[in-house]
């Protein structure tokens, strides 16, 4: 599947408010917020496997997820958020579709993080009124785009997997099927 990371991380930034204001703002809290990264994807997947849908896809997999997380969680803190980043949370979607995950876990669990990083920058950062509302804001933007990508991405796989069951059902090729769509084009 092609993809146009550059297009689709200005689209992704247009809706979720990721200004550069608000990446300077990521990487300039980052020191203060990452040695507590840890303790938020403990917390995460704790709550996960409390749920019994989404336990079901951790067994036996946890550590590893844990790992990965924490990885983009120290990305949302340390950018840049360009079109590699944008590259990798695209990669995240295809992945969640190849293991059958409901979409609605991804929005599910941002949910859960966004609760908890939100409860961090309070308490790092509450004594300053005005600087947490625009950290927690910029948290939100990264996250949201974050959502918005894996989301985009987890559509485009779930199409293409649904084209390449018909394909083998119909038994035509995929020329043809090009061909065909082409030829059907709105103008």
């Amino acid at each position: 599947m092609s993809q146009d990371f550059e297009k689709l991380t200005v689209y992704g930034k247009s809706f979720s408010g990721l200004t550069a204001d608000k990446e300077a703002l990521l990487v300039e809290i980052g020191p203060q917020i990452k040695p507590h990264l840890g303790a938020v994807t403990d917390e995460f997947y704790q709550q996960l496997l409390n749920i019994s849908e989404a336990s079901t896809f951790l067994a036996g997999r946890v550590e590893s997820l844990k790992k990965t997380h924490g990885l983009w969680m120290e990305g949302l803190f340390t950018g840049p958020f360009d079109k590699n980043f944008t590259a990798q949370m695209f990669k995240v979607g295809d992945v969640h579709v190849k293991v059958k995950l409901p979409v609605e876990f991804m929005a599910g669990a941002m949910t859960l993080i966004n609760n908890r990083l939100f409860s961090l920058i309070v308490d790092t950062f509450g004594d300053d009124k005005q600087r947490c509302g625009q950290i927690i804001a910029a948290v939100n933007a990264v996250t949201g785009f974050s959502l918005l990508v894996m989301q985009q991405s987890y559509q485009a796989s779930s199409l293409a997997e649904e084209l390449e069951k018909f394909l083998k059902i119909s038994g035509m090729s995929r020329t043809l099927f090009t061909n065909l769509a082409l030829a059907y084009r709105d103008k």
